[in-house]
């Protein structure tokens, strides 16, 4: 597995419950601030329920896609966790 993807993963694996990031503030952690659409592309394959992807939304506040149920389902997890700052 490359390292930006690994690091993508760790990064996202550290946001709390409750917590979002941007696809792009996941990408300057991880090394590539030009990446926000890789850091979405990782995700959208990503099947390992250790890695909370749904707390990944896009820079406009909206939620974005999701793998395993789409946006609803996106929205669902994310209202559970008390989140807040998404569209």
């Amino acid at each position: 597995m490359k390292e930006f993807t690994l690091r993508v993963k760790e990064i996202t694996k550290r946001i709390p419950a409750g917590s979002t990031m941007t696809y792009k503030e996941v990408a300057d952690l991880a090394g590539n601030s030009k990446a926000s659409r890789a850091v979405a592309s990782i995700l959208s394959r990503n099947y390992d329920s250790e890695i909370p992807c749904h707390r990944v939304i896009r820079s406009d506040g909206s939620l974005g896609g999701y793998n395993r149920g789409g946006e609803i389902q996106k929205r669902v997890l994310l209202d559970s966790e008390k989140v807040s700052n998404v569209n």
